[in-house]
């Protein structure tokens, strides 16, 4: 009878290792205390070890020696080591998540968010039309997608990412997104070129742009193997805890990845900010590593809006303890349950409401933080929660059935107001509305920003509302010979509309506003101050002869 081979138990180590090394390989976990990840796959170890030493014996080794008992393994050493190194990993991640917890750390939490006192009229001038974004992100996907359905080259190998990062390009707010290989054998036919191309949308304009690159981008999370993008990072830093990863362009249109990594501040696993920043080329894979407070200008995102809203939420809950903000709730405040995007001074801030926890009918003041420095100002302006201004624009069109898109905080002549895009069943932007933060009655809309902003004053000044007159950026004059003049009524407001020789642009005049239109005839000469619009430019001002 021959004898059975046994199974040479040595050559466990080495397919031990190659397990390991697959799991890193497709898992990527970062080799770091703070990672909870790693935690669980230590506990993991001695339990497969352990099968690894009973398994064999058992099953295939030949080993003449019998199994051992069910009712006897809890007395073997092997499982003796197991359950001893199981406690003590289990107890130091146990005890890790209770001292990072914002139960027993509620004064660390709370302090994570400097937050300063900020004044509006200062700190939010008005800006001219072609700085405000008019789209938001759902828009900017509708005419991502449409401009990649128009490039016949393209549609078939590729589609558009879903990233749509909001940056300041050259002053201008745009959104910025790549394209993706559409399916795992469009990669394998076009990965030695790389991907093409990126799309670029002016937020203010709605202008699309698909920008085609000398040099494809060959490392991006659509990549496999070596050049997928977060592979790439982990074997570049292995002991990095990435979060926030953007997509960005430089002054020059060159594409980078953004690449956040978590900091973590109370404990093992709490308190979470941003520690450095990776900086990757898209196109050649190149990385810089910068400290979080020495960032470069020119990017726009290292903490995501959802951490800085925590974070403000932290601040704004705990100031008395954790069992407050969960029982009486004494002086807690939280954001409201949406956020938008303002551009100041060539940086990103998010914007959002601030009301109290235990009511959320109005707000008591909103805040803005800036996605680069995490720098926090929170304004004290009470008013309308951002919900009930977009049931108020809603209202005004209700015949229309147009739906509003989170608002904007606007300074319209010192006042605080909410402005925001109403869009069609489609999602396509037909109209805009101005509400007054502290007055929410106070709605105007119109086709154009202009037009909407002239009925809006007009409607602050039928309710006693005095304003300071701000000049915008954008504001144009013109001369000319009176072509043709028609009157028209906008939400109960007189309005004459000029044509002038040699001239196309249509001019809205609200009475109102300058009442000494009604002198003016066809063939009269005139000069305007207007800002320009899309379908009409809003006439701020006659210029009268002296």
């Amino acid at each position: 009878m021959k004898t059975k081979k046994k199974f040479p138990k040595y050559l466990l180590i080495p397919v031990l290792l190659v397990l390991a090394g697959l799991y890193y390989y497709l898992a990527l976990p970062a080799i770091n205390i703070h990672n909870a990840s790693i935690w669980k796959f230590l506990i993991a170890i001695p339990i497969f070890l352990f099968l690894i030493y009973t398994l064999p014996r058992v099953t295939f080794t030949g080993d003449k020696i019998k199994p051992i008992k069910l009712n006897q393994l809890h007395k073997t050493l092997p499982f003796k080591l197991m359950v001893s190194v199981i406690v003590l990993l289990a107890a130091v991640y146990a005890g890790g998540t209770l001292l990072s917890s914002p139960v027993i750390n509620a004064s660390k939490y709370q302090k994570l968010l400097t937050v300063k006192s900020g004044e509006f009229s200062e700190d939010i001038t008005q800006i001219s039309y072609d700085q405000i974004p008019l789209l938001d992100r759902s828009s900017a996907e509708i005419l991502g997608d449409r401009k990649m359905g128009s490039l016949v080259d393209l549609a078939s190998q590729y589609e558009v990412a879903d990233i749509y990062t909001q940056i300041n390009y050259n002053d201008n707010p745009v959104r910025v997104t790549p394209l993706k290989y559409a399916g795992i054998i469009k990669w394998f036919t076009n990965r030695k070129n790389g991907i093409p191309a990126y799309i670029k949308i002016d937020m203010a304009t709605q202008e699309t742009e698909l920008v085609r690159l000398k040099e494809g981008m060959k490392y991006t999370p659509y990549d496999h193997f070596g050049r997928n993008l977060l592979r790439h990072l982990r074997f570049k830093y292995p002991t990095y805890m990435f979060d926030n990863i953007s997509f960005e362009i430089d002054e020059q249109g060159t594409p980078y990845w953004i690449c956040s990594t978590k900091k973590f501040n109370i404990g093992l696993f709490g308190g979470q900010t941003i520690g450095n920043v990776v900086i990757c080329n898209a196109v050649t894979g190149e990385c810089e590593d910068y400290k979080v407070e020495d960032t470069p200008t020119w990017i726009d995102q290292v903490y995501s809006a959802n951490l800085l809203i925590n974070l403000y939420d932290y601040y704004g809950t705990l100031k008395h303890g954790y069992f407050n903000s969960i029982l009486s709730q004494r002086d807690c405040l939280a954001t409201t349950n949406g956020y938008n995007y303002l551009a100041i001074d060539d940086d990103v801030w998010v914007y959002t409401g601030v009301t109290s926890i235990t009511s959320d009918q109005s707000n008591v003041g909103f805040v803005l933080m800036n996605q680069r420095t995490m720098e926090t100002k929170y304004y004290e302006i009470e008013g309308a929660i951002e919900d009930s201004a977009m049931s108020s624009a809603e209202g005004k069109v209700q015949h229309l059935g147009y739906r509003a898109a989170f608002p904007l905080l606007l300074n319209i002549d010192g006042e605080p107001t909410y402005f925001m895009a109403l869009k069609d069943a489609s999602g396509l932007v037909k109209k805009y509305a101005m509400v007054n933060v502290q007055n929410y009655q106070i709605v105007a809309t119109g086709d154009s920003v202009a037009e909407c902003e002239t009925s809006y004053k007009t409607l602050m000044s039928d309710n006693g509302i005095e304003t300071e007159e701000i000049p915008t950026a954008d504001v144009e004059t013109v001369t000319g010979v009176i072509k043709k003049i028609a009157e028209g009524v906008v939400e109960g407001n007189s309005h004459y509309y000029l044509l002038l020789e040699d001239s196309d642009r249509i001019y809205d005049v609200s009475v109102a506003q300058n009442l000494s239109i009604i002198r003016y005839n066809t063939g009269d000469t005139i000069s305007l101050e207007y800002t320009p619009g899309e379908t009409s430019s809003a006439v701020t001002k006659i210029v009268e002869s002296k």
